[in-house]
């Protein structure tokens, strides 16, 4: 079995600068990891690979630096990876990443299975996963919290709906986004960095894919734009309180009140 997991590079910090005049991150020169919903995904991929004796293959999309991201899947156990970069996919929203990713893994070659995580810490749309599965017309399950099991042509999972928990047997190839904790992640091996450290990571960009129109691809393939994005403000305000538990909880419920928090 083939399985390829989608994996994304996000900021390892709140304090990210924003390009006003796109309206998109300004990534370079800030401390970086692997998103952590895609953490979930990777060990369920390598769960599988277990089981089975599937190989794992991992992508991203981003620029040259987000070859981190494939190093440290290869630490985890991933068979192969590669990666998208290009400055002409630079400002994608969610349907021009999805695009590009499914004419990534078309160069990759078809897998039978394609995992990915919930969704990212820096858009949190949920959207890329199913995006990417309609772009490659093959059928998916968002929210997968367990792999019931694994048949020849296809695969049971379970999956976790708004009212109701439901199990879909999907055929191959297909792809499913899963929920965290689905698998408890494991640590990059010291063992594997070892043996993995000059493994290579291919680069591709839009001159290695079939559809090499740019206006598909970036802030032109895109048909939403963001009107304004900033960081969080943060609040540090506090109050110290003293007093013993009847004095204490009275004051806490005034408190509540007066932010009509009740």
């Amino acid at each position: 079995m083939e399985i390829l997991v989608c994996i994304k590079q996000v900021p390892g910090t709140t304090e990210v600068e924003v390009d006003e005049k796109t309206g998109v991150l300004k990534r370079d020169g800030i401390d970086s990891k692997m998103n952590p919903y895609d953490l979930y995904a990777l060990e369920t991929a390598l769960k599988l690979k277990e089981q089975i004796g599937a190989k794992v293959t991992v992508i991203s999309m981003g620029p040259p630096q987000a070859k981190e991201i494939i190093n440290e899947a290869y630490m985890m156990g991933a068979d192969d990876g590669a990666l998208f970069s290009d400055r002409k996919f630079a400002g994608a929203d969610v349907l021009a990443t999805a695009y590009t990713l499914s004419q990534g893994i078309r160069k990759m070659g078809n897998p039978d299975l394609i995992i990915c995580g919930k969704m990212t810490t820096d858009g949190d749309t949920a959207q890329v996963g199913p995006e990417i599965a309609e772009f490659l017309q093959i059928p998916h399950v968002a929210n997968v919290q367990e792999i019931i099991e694994l048949k020849d042509n296809s695969i049971v999972v379970e999956k976790d709906m708004p009212e109701t928990v439901e199990v879909a047997d999907i055929k191959y190839p297909c792809l499913i986004t899963v929920e965290k904790d689905i698998f408890q992640p494991r640590l990059p091996s010291f063992k594997l960095k070892l043996k993995t450290k000059d493994k290579e990571v291919p680069i591709y960009s839009l001159k290695d894919f079939n559809d090499k129109n740019e206006k598909n691809y970036g802030l032109d393939g895109s048909p939403t734009q963001v009107k304004r994005i900033f960081p969080p403000q943060a609040n540090t305000d506090h109050e110290m309180w003293k007093g013993n538990s009847e004095k204490l909880t009275d004051k806490l419920f005034d408190k509540l009140e007066e932010l009509k928090f009740i």
